[in-house]
């Protein structure tokens, strides 16, 4: 049986999604603070670089057509389903804590898509000239933290429910 109401899971995707969006209002919203392609050096490793994001996470199936980009809503908004029929079964915090901030990040994306044709990314960490990521943004960096908090937790987090013995009748 699921758990009751997720609300712990749910209010973590909520602030994800408005802190995505939020930001990506700041930078390139009506009083936008870049261009596409401009960039504004903030601290010695991190700039602020407008890039429209046409495919999917590492610039993966770029979206050639208007097909192509109604097929990656569709695709996208089908995983943040799973995600948040997970979330919805899920009793343990930490997992709904993960959850919570895929699912955030996912719908901020999809959001950005269905508006634009493309999601803005902006946030550009490097060491000098190198670039350890792509440029990025919020919801990417919820997706990919709430993915190995997730990874993590299956790997390192006992289950606390007692094993169901099977018997052989």
């Amino acid at each position: 049986m699921g758990s009751p109401l997720p609300r712990f899971g749910l209010a973590i995707a909520a602030l994800v999604f408005i802190a995505d969006q939020l930001t990506k209002w700041l930078v390139g919203g009506p009083l936008g603070l870049l261009s596409e392609g401009q960039q504004l050096p903030l601290l010695p490793f991190f700039d602020l670089t407008r890039v429209h994001n046409h495919g999917i996470s590492l610039g993966l199936l770029t979206a050639a057509s208007e097909t192509h980009r109604w097929l990656l809503v569709a695709f996208t908004a089908a995983i943040a389903a799973v995600v948040a029929y997970w979330l919805f079964k899920e009793p343990k915090r930490g997992d709904q804590l993960a959850l919570g901030m895929v699912l955030g990040g996912a719908l901020g994306n999809i959001v950005d898509r269905a508006r634009f044709g493309y999601v803005l990314d902006f946030a550009d960490l490097h060491i000098g000239q190198w670039r350890p990521f792509l440029i990025f943004n919020v919801a990417d960096a919820a997706i990919s933290i709430g993915v190995v908090i997730l990874i993590l937790r299956a790997f390192l987090v006992k289950d606390s429910r007692p094993e169901e013995k099977v018997t052989n009748a």
